[in-house]
């Protein structure tokens, strides 16, 4: 019985004691060694190849528009039909025109059948010169009438003619700021074209920046997606920054004059910079800690991980510049630095197949 009370107090006992706490896991982590980089001083920014001319087209008379004969990116020669508005006032003011000039004209040869006539009497002696004068006025009052009926004429062609926008200098078509149905004033924007010829690549350039370009300064063009670069020169640099963006227009014209239209390309100002050498972490193995930045250092005798702060220079795309805190050699984890702890124990992640 007393062995039964005993057996029964110690399984109580067991019962209630706590649990024994779960042993952290061993996390496998990637780690790299520190080491430095070469960094170079260039800026790059991102630019816009642009035709060197850009020319917004637009009718030089008023009117509804009736026909567009381009659509936007469509390759145009010059002196091709671009659009036209109704032309049917305009040709009623030459036709009008017209009869002006045969009604001047009528006068001016009656008037001259008069002077004819009239010369010819007072060579007779019939008539004084006073009265062949007067027939010699109202001849040169006739002809006037008839010069100027005729310019009146060619003032309307004009007019007519402009109601169909031409395209003065082969190129493409890049805006479209009028449709047919709207109804335009005189020298309204209706077509962008740019010319065919030089490219020039357009950027933006910070205030603070200003310093570092100047007019024939010579830069490298790389486009997006592709390793090939070529030379730029500087030609024109905005005498005043942006309203909006505080930034000034600088334009880099290029030699090879094939280069698409709006492609993005990247601008870097100072290709023959001098190279330094710095210590550069990937962004994978930064983290925040209490409003520092830090890494973890991996203790190779212990394989534990101890949070280090660091100083950030910069950044440069996916990596960082560190300024202090950390010194050649050191390894460091460079992946997975979220789910670490001080002191945590950690293995070396092997890739599958890799030799340890």
């Amino acid at each position: 019985m007393r062995h039964l009370i005993f057996v029964a107090l110690l399984m109580g006992l067991v019962a209630c004691s706590p649990a024994p706490a779960p042993q952290e896991p061993v996390r496998a982590v990637k780690v790299m060694q520190v080491g430095q980089s070469t960094l170079t001083s260039e800026t790059s920014f991102a630019g816009e190849v642009k035709a060197r001319v850009e020319t917004r087209l637009g009718f030089r008379v008023a009117g509804k528009l009736v026909a567009r004969h381009v659509e936007l990116g469509q390759k145009v020669r010059a002196g091709q039909l671009l659009a036209e508005v109704d032309a049917q006032d305009y040709r009623l003011s030459v036709d009008a025109a017209k009869a002006q000039v045969n009604a001047a004209q009528t006068n001016r040869d009656l008037a001259g059948a008069d002077f004819k006539r009239y010369k010819e009497l007072r060579d007779k002696g019939f008539i004084s010169s006073a009265e062949l004068e007067r027939r010699e006025t109202a001849l040169k009052a006739a002809q006037a009438q008839l010069d100027q009926a005729q310019a009146q004429l060619a003032g309307q062609g004009n007019q007519l003619g402009y109601s169909k926008l031409l395209a003065d200098r082969a190129g493409v078509i890049t805006g479209v700021d009028a449709e047919v149905g709207q109804v335009v004033s005189a020298g309204m924007p209706v077509l962008r074209l740019a010319h065919d010829g030089q490219r020039d690549v357009l950027f933006a350039l910070p205030e603070d920046q200003l310093a570092q370009v100047k007019l024939g300064q010579a830069v490298t063009v790389k486009a997006w997606g592709s390793q090939a670069t070529q030379l730029g020169t500087v030609h024109e640099i905005a005498a005043s920054a942006d309203p909006v963006t505080r930034t000034f227009s600088v334009r880099v014209a290029l030699k090879d004059a094939s280069a698409p239209l709006g492609s993005t390309v990247s601008v870097y100002l100072s290709p023959h910079a001098s190279a330094t050498q710095a210590i550069t972490l990937p962004t994978t193995a930064i983290r925040q800690e209490a409003g520092k930045t830090a890494v973890w250092v991996l203790d190779t005798a212990t394989m534990t991980v101890k949070s280090t702060p660091i100083e950030v220079a910069s950044v440069q795309g996916n990596e960082v510049v560190v300024s202090a805190g950390l010194s050649v050699g050191q390894i460091i984890v460079a992946a997975g630095v979220h789910v670490l702890s001080p002191g945590q124990k950690v293995t070396v992640f092997q890739p599958t197949g890799a030799k340890p």
